[in-house]
């Protein structure tokens, strides 16, 4: 059979019955739609608010961090110029810590912000949340096993910092390194060496902290002179020196306490031993302890007091003493013909050639 004849034999569509259908199928539509346009125009309004409320509340809270950093900056710089300022505040080591106490705290609040946002507008359009808060739970375990060493770097900086165990300016031994602080980051802290070379320490490595610049330090000094001096004089030139230095440019604002007079440290048969100690200011131990050292020796030469390692004195020696008498007595190897002599000349050796 021809295809003209199956199109011929087969029934024609009435062209009633087609626009019923198409009508009945717009009706189901718009029937659906009116079922569900008050269900669409809430879960839209409901994403808008929640969107609007998670973006005006973080905008909210970094502009608050902002204000409340820029509030700690300008205190410092405010006592920066007095005197007390100058020994108590680091304006640059304030600056450092209160800008990445506020970095860490607006990437807090916007990763909690944000993130709650973002499951409320999933679930906003009926999605199950249970698997993907799951798949969640399960790539973040994966990744603190793979970057365990970044993570805890990172949670060691962020305790550093909100504890203050150092700053900019201060002068630490982490155990690794030594030297100045330089720059506190939330992963590394760079230190300057006592040669100028910067170190980069990762703070998780930093098992602890000695920081010599917190609180105050101590100046210990060691005299050392010879056992017959007088004790009582040498206390009073080594007071007077110490006083006096205690009231000169920059000393008394170095030294926090007078310079004390700890007694002897130790008696021998050649020296005696008097230690010295003050209470300074934050990492100038050393400074004062080498100006101390100085006038002290210049008090002892003005005074006529002899320190151990100097020339020693010289006995007078009685006009009628025997120049030889310290002599040794003549020995019979220094005469050639002498039997000694003799005996020990060397043995010729064989002639090995015959």
């Amino acid at each position: 059979m021809s295809l003209s004849a199956l199109l011929a034999a087969a029934p024609s569509p009435e062209p009633g019955s087609s626009f019923d259908e198409a009508a009945k199928q717009a009706g189901d539509a718009a029937g659906w739609v009116e079922e569900n346009w008050s269900t669409w125009l809430n879960t839209g309004l409901r994403i808008i608010l929640i969107a609007a409320i998670a973006i005006v509340l973080r905008i909210a809270i970094r502009r608050a961090l902002t204000k409340l950093i820029e509030r700690m900056n300008r205190s410092a710089q405010a006592v920066e110029g007095t005197a007390l300022g100058g020994l108590l505040v680091n304006a640059e080591r304030r600056r450092q810590r209160s800008e990445a106490i506020g970095s860490v705290l607006r990437s807090v609040a916007s990763f909690l912000i944000l993130g709650t946002a973002a499951l409320m507008i999933l679930g906003a359009f009926q999605i199950n949340l249970a698997p993907l808060l799951a798949s969640a739970g399960v790539a973040g375990v994966a990744l603190g096993f793979g970057a365990r060493n970044l993570v805890t770097d990172f949670l060691s900086g962020v305790f550093m910092i909100l504890e203050d165990q150092y700053g900019v300016g201060d002068t630490v031994d982490a155990g690794v390194a030594s030297g100045e602080v330089i720059e506190v980051g939330l992963r590394v802290t760079k230190l300057r060496g006592d040669h100028g070379e910067i170190w980069y320490v990762r703070n998780g490595e930093v098992k602890r902290i000695g920081n010599l610049s917190q609180g105050w330090s101590t100046a210990g000094v060691d005299v050392t002179v010879r056992p017959t001096e007088d004790l009582e004089t040498v206390r009073t030139v080594i007071a007077e020196a110490a006083a006096a230095m205690a009231k000169e440019d920059p000393w008394n604002e170095r030294l926090w306490g007078p310079v004390e007079i700890l007694g002897l440290d130790a008696v021998l048969l050649d020296s005696m031993t008097v230690r010295l100690s003050a209470k300074t200011m934050p990492g100038k131990a050393l400074g004062v302890e080498r100006e101390l050292r100085w006038r002290i020796k210049q008090a002892f030469d003005e005074a006529g007091i002899r320190i151990v390692g100097g020339v020693p004195a010289q006995a007078d020696e009685p006009s009628g003493a025997d120049p030889a008498a310290g002599m040794a007595a003549p020995s019979a190897y220094a005469s050639a013909t002498s039997p000694q002599s003799l005996a020990t000349a060397p043995i010729t050796p064989p002639n090995i050639a015959k």
